[in-house]
């Protein structure tokens, strides 16, 4: 199979083009150039600015391309509509954030309502949804059956680009007293990027359309946390501090602490359906293999840049300090 990754050489599009190299698949990039340079010397890379101009692909034919990272709609729409003609199958990478009631399960089935685009909005969490909706709309407005729209919720694993969960693999195995936010009860939801990934190349072989929750089974964040204790032979003491008591001393909801929301009606955010993937060939790996892995690759880089951790020591023990009983 040909696949052009639009980018392919960052996080999801890393891990989507191993899996399709995997599957014996031709793949060609186009990107910039700027992020993983020479990542794949074996892979034919071809330079150029989608957000721009697309002509260096001019005069190509693929049986799928695969879009992994664009939000912007008109972007999108700028590369869906010049390789309408040379592809035959067009996969967009969306987010479950797309959902305009995340209160409830219901509200984040695939059939349930879209955020609107619409100007005025400032909060940065509902524009990336209103903005992934919107495109995802020009998608299937140019492609129609032969679009593929995938909607992931948190993606994790090695080269997360984020601290959001290598954050707790390392501090439980650093051990002692960590802060765990909320109820041991309340749900985490995610995917390991290379189970995603390995699905999203076995879609494009299979041919398939339409629109996907692709996400990991919802897990009480005390499991998750327990886990990292089994997977790191850790020895930590687990704090829980409610949501109420965080917020109330100024903890920011959703980016305050890793993986912890804190906010009031978004009881669907980490419990979204994903049966129709599972359905379809989904399959994850154990959450330890994604733990262990995520370690192993985060302390191989020397663990995140100074100031970049999801939450620093000085402010987990003030926060222990502070409120803990």
């Amino acid at each position: 199979m040909r696949i052009l990754v639009l980018g392919g050489t960052r996080f999801l599009g890393r891990a989507f083009v191993d899996a399709a190299l995997g599957r014996g698949d031709t793949v060609t990039l186009f990107n910039r150039g700027k992020t993983n340079p020479g990542l794949y010397p074996g892979v034919e890379t071809v330079a150029g600015d989608r957000t721009v101009d697309l002509s260096a692909l001019d005069g190509r034919e693929w049986d799928t391309v695969v879009d992994v990272a664009a939000y912007e709609p008109e972007v999108v729409r700028r590369s869906a509509r010049a390789l309408a003609r040379r592809t035959g199958q067009y996969v967009f990478v969306s987010t479950v954030s797309v959902y305009a009631d995340q209160s409830t399960r219901e509200g984040q089935l695939e059939d349930a309502g879209l955020l609107e685009l619409r100007d005025g909005i400032e909060d940065f969490g509902e524009l990336y949804g209103a903005r992934k909706a919107a495109a995802e709309r020009v998608v299937r407005d140019v492609y129609g059956d032969r679009a593929l729209i995938a909607r992931p919720g948190l993606i994790v694993g090695p080269h997360d680009p984020t601290d959001r969960f290598p954050y707790w693999p390392r501090r439980i195995a650093r051990g002692g007293r960590v802060l765990a936010p909320g109820d041991q009860a309340d749900l985490v939801q995610f995917i390991d990027v290379r189970d995603l990934a390995s699905w999203l190349a076995d879609a494009c072989h299979h041919g398939r359309h339409g629109v996907f929750n692709v996400t990991g089974t919802p897990e009480p964040f005390g499991i998750m946390l327990g886990l990292c204790k089994t997977a790191t032979y850790s020895d930590a003491e687990l704090t829980w501090i409610p949501s109420g008591r965080l917020l109330a001393a100024g903890v920011e909801p959703w980016m305050g602490i890793p993986l912890w929301v804190g906010e009031s009606g978004s009881d669907g955010v980490n419990n979204v359906d994903s049966s129709r993937a599972v359905a379809a060939g989904l399959a994850c790996r154990p959450v330890a293999d994604t733990i262990r892995d995520t370690l192993a690759w985060d302390r191989a880089r020397g663990g995140p840049a100074p100031g970049d951790e999801g939450l620093s020591a000085a402010e987990e023990e003030r926060l222990l300090r502070e409120l803990a009983r």
